[in-house]
């Protein structure tokens, strides 16, 4: 069994959000051959290529930490009808020096949870524009906009919704099935 090693991005720094818990809930429910670890990027400072010859040190050990990964999950809200600045901001730093895009040929996916019923659509697509130009090869099917009610995922990531839980699960092996397809590609 070949385990993939999958950090995720979560696109609000709030520790109360919404897609915290949504991320959560994906880490419990993903396959045994997913190993899941977060990437964090509160710590980045603004992005400037005046940086690109010597990264300061969260700069530098956000990129070893997405060098030591074989596929990334996006799991953002929509701000402003676009992803927030902060991780906008961590795909710039992860993207340069120019040469050494850390998106590279990896495996991606993007799903985010709003109270709206497609509250993360014009996020996730602004998203994938993104990620296109980083040559990230991306999962485009499932499509995930998770309408968030109280009480549908706790602090600990359980699902407290039946078919959303069920839906969560199959949204992870097919991430797994993904990425498994596009390593053999690139074989």
């Amino acid at each position: 069994m070949t385990v993939y090693k999958v950090g995720y991005l979560i696109g609000s720094l709030a520790k109360g959000s919404i897609n915290r818990k949504l991320a959560k809930a994906l880490v419990n429910l993903a396959p045994d051959e997913l190993s899941m670890a977060e990437i964090p990027f509160k710590d980045l400072p603004l992005y400037s290529y005046d940086y690109d010859a010597d990264f300061p040190p969260p700069a530098k050990a956000f990129k070893e930490a997405l060098a030591g990964i074989e596929a990334v999950l996006f799991v953002t809200p929509e701000y402003n009808r676009s992803i927030p600045g902060g991780l906008k901001n961590a795909i710039d730093w992860a993207s340069r020096p120019y040469g050494h895009n850390s998106f590279t040929r990896k495996p991606s996916t993007v799903i985010g949870t709003s109270p709206g019923s497609i509250g993360t659509a014009l996020a996730q697509q602004s998203l994938r524009g993104v990620l296109g130009f980083c040559n990230s090869p991306q999962m485009n099917s499932i499509e995930a906009y998770i309408q968030f009610k109280p009480g549908l995922i706790t602090d600990e990531g359980e699902v407290t919704e039946l078919r959303t839980e069920e839906f969560l699960r199959d949204y992870m092996i097919q991430f797994h099935n993904f990425i498994t397809r596009v390593y053999t590609a690139l074989a």
